[in-house]
């Protein structure tokens, strides 16, 4: 039986460090891992914080996961790389969000209506319906973002709402959710 579980918690929780730890046990049990990571960092993007930040979470990962980059087509590579040989982590859902709402680099507007890019509905619905039918065990790491105030400006709404959909969405097809505090783990589900 495959199990698909989702991790949520603020920033700084302990999210990627409890998953970790999950897979390590996987591995102890003779599962392969592997850790698909949603973040992107192009070469002149200027974005040095986030780059100390891949390297950081790349240097906890165990040398023998594989690791497969995968910013935009979540749900394919879900698809691709589950089996009941094998644990895929995916770290992080939010991420993810964030690279489909700026994928055709189009402007939002401050005040209004936010149109997501034509890429969203069919990747969104490409991730749900690979975790219905993962053939293998699934752990997914995601941000709790509506605990804090309404933020302002329409495509912060729009990420924060969105954030929240996809989150509940992907809590219904997991067998176990676990809200991530201080590092620790409380079950929510399962």
């Amino acid at each position: 039986m495959t199990t698909r579980t989702l991790l949520i918690g603020g920033a700084r929780s302990g999210k990627s460090a409890h998953a970790e730890q999950l897979a390590l046990a996987a591995m102890s049990a003779g599962k392969q891992i592997v850790y698909i990571a949603t973040a992107q960092i192009g070469n002149d993007d200027g974005d040095d914080e986030m780059r100390q930040r891949v390297a950081h979470h790349r240097a906890r990962r165990d040398a023998s996961w594989q690791t497969v980059e995968e910013p935009l087509m979540l749900g394919d590579a879900i698809a691709r790389h589950a089996s009941a040989q094998t644990l895929v982590l995916v770290d992080c859902l939010t991420v993810w969000l964030s690279n489909l709402l700026f994928a055709e680099g189009g402007d939002f507007p401050e005040i209004g209506t936010i149109a997501p890019p034509d890429c969203f509905a069919r990747e969104r619905a490409s991730l749900l319906q690979a975790l219905e039918h993962a053939a293998g065990d699934v752990i997914l790491v995601t941000n709790e973002v509506g605990q804090g105030i309404v933020p302002m400006g329409a495509v912060s709404r729009w990420f924060v709402d969105e954030a929240g959909r996809l989150n509940q969405d992907v809590a219904t097809r997991c067998e176990r959710v676990r809200l991530i505090v201080a590092g620790l783990p409380l079950a929510l589900k399962g």
